[in-house]
């Protein structure tokens, strides 16, 4: 793998750092193949529970590459593999927590909300700014960004091409957290280093409902959620935390 992607492993959290520092973290295929590369390993390693994905204090991530699809034409792109990795990342069972300072722009706006929820420090700005290029949001930007803060803000954004604050985003339902530069990672770190300390199967299945609540209808997302409740009965960790409670004591989780 490129060093596109820096990684560490900081107990059951993994932490994965964006580093293209010259070009403002800009999205290339190559730093995406070895994103998704890390985290298709990730999921599948027993020994991490929760992932933090972070750029630079300066920019998670400033946008696609422009450099790299400036000369592409239709025939390039129609069918193609260009950026389809961000459904990898959307899959990824492994929740993950972006921790955004700076520019999250066009791709990189695309991509902090593909993670599961988004820590933002107070210099952070988000935007979708793809219209100034002459194209629209491509990596699910007008359906992300429409869920998560409504059709008024989101049509608001993608038609003029304008930034919003941290602040502002935490207030139309984008961000999660909104934090001081210098606490911003602790914090995530901490938030990822609780969940991963839950019971795995667990986590999972919570994620997964979570998600498909977006695109069930009520009634189907309540017989899904009842389903996957039921079915965690058949857990050993259901028992050991229910036990736990009942005895006064922390649980001690075994991932099955």
């Amino acid at each position: 793998m490129s060093d596109t992607v820096l990684y560490e492993q900081r107990g059951r959290v993994a932490l994965l750092t964006l580093n293209r520092p010259k070009a403002l973290n800009a999205i290339n295929t190559e730093l995406l193949d070895t994103l998704t590369e890390h985290l298709a390993r990730l999921e599948r390693d027993p020994g991490i529970g929760a992932i933090v994905l972070q750029g630079s204090e300066k920019a998670f991530a400033a946008g696609a590459d422009i450099k790299e699809m400036k000369d592409l034409g239709y025939a390039d792109v129609a069918g193609g593999k260009l950026f389809t990795s961000f459904d990898k990342i959307r899959d990824c069972r492994t929740p993950i927590i972006a921790a955004v300072s700076g520019f999250a722009l066009g791709g990189g706006c695309e991509l902090a909300m593909a993670a599961d929820m988004i820590f933002a420090s107070e210099t952070a700005q988000f935007g979708q700014p793809e219209i100034k290029l002459g194209v629209v949001p491509g990596m699910g930007g007008t359906q992300r960004l429409l869920r998560a803060v409504g059709k008024a803000r989101a049509m608001d954004l993608i038609l003029t091409g304008r930034n919003i604050s941290a602040v502002d985003a935490e207030a139309a339902g984008l961000v999660a957290r909104v934090l001081p530069l210098e606490s911003l990672l602790e914090t995530a770190l901490a938030a990822a280093e609780t969940i991963a300390g839950y019971s795995a199967p667990v986590v999972e299945a919570a994620k997964d409902c979570v998600n498909r609540a977006e695109e069930l209808s009520l009634g189907e997302g309540l017989d899904y959620e009842k389903a996957v409740f039921q079915g965690l009965f058949a857990l050993d960790d259901k028992t050991e935390g229910m036990r736990a409670f009942a005895e006064k004591r922390p649980p001690v989780f075994k991932h099955r």
